[in-house]
């Protein structure tokens, strides 16, 4: 099993969120561990499997017609793309990691990721608690950002949600979305440099060596269909 660190690619919503699950679905049958970090053409939000529209809409800003909105395959809250570091990770069935519960795949990648910006000098941790919800807040999937939720990557000092992600496991693995706030970090931080780090510890989690991998050869007729069915209102309002 390799660990395939695929090239950075930017797209638009419903692109990147149908590239992100035919990398769960349609890659080849090599049974890789495949990462990406990828890039948004335009301002963008995504929302989680199971939330309803009505409530998203709500979260989205006045100018709503100026960015694109696109249902996740993964659960989770509403994320704002506009200033977001974003990447995917699929962990093929046979690895551990895969086997594992979720709520510990997430401890053990953030972790990974809190590492990362610890040794590039930017301070962070995980949050080790449930915060409680305001009186009368429902729970489930809200904004993300709002508040950390367990073990979400945090800076120490002012408890500033820097991390979170959302997870999809199948009869083929785990598919996990995240997306970090660049605004939770310094000005200066070296975003190349994270990238390199953040890839070496997921190694170590994984017990793989990183290695530099092409681009699927997959069918484009058949990321095409699946793009613009992720740009339709049935995929998009059927909550």
């Amino acid at each position: 099993m390799r660990f395939a660190v695929l090239p950075t690619r930017h797209g638009g919503a419903a692109e990147n969120m149908a590239a992100d699950f035919m990398l769960l679905e349609r890659y080849p049958d090599s049974g890789d561990v495949r990462f990406r970090h990828y890039g948004w053409f335009r301002p963008a939000f995504t929302f989680g499997y199971s939330q309803k529209i009505e409530f998203v809409r709500a979260q989205l800003p006045p100018n709503e017609e100026r960015v694109e909105l696109c249902r996740r395959p993964t659960g989770g809250g509403v994320v704002d793309h506009r200033e977001d570091w974003t990447y995917s990770l699929v962990i093929p069935r046979g690895h551990p990691m895969e086997e594992l519960r979720a709520i510990e795949s997430y401890r053990q990648i953030h972790n990974a990721l809190a590492d990362a910006f610890n040794e590039l000098g930017q301070p962070a941790a995980l949050q080790d608690r449930c915060e409680p919800k305001p009186a009368g807040e429902k729970c489930g999937p809200g904004v993300c950002f709002v508040r950390p939720e367990l073990y979400d990557v945090i800076v120490p000092t002012t408890g500033a949600k820097i991390a979170g992600a959302a997870q999809k496991r199948n009869k083929r693995g785990l598919l996990f979305q995240g997306s970090i706030s660049r605004g939770a970090v310094a000005n200066e931080f070296d975003w190349d440099a994270f990238k390199d780090a953040f890839v070496q510890h997921l190694g170590t989690t994984l017990k793989l060596e990183p290695q530099e991998a092409g681009w699927p050869d997959w069918s484009d007729d058949e990321l095409t269909a699946l793009t613009e069915q992720y740009a339709t209102p049935e995929w998009n309002e059927f909550r």
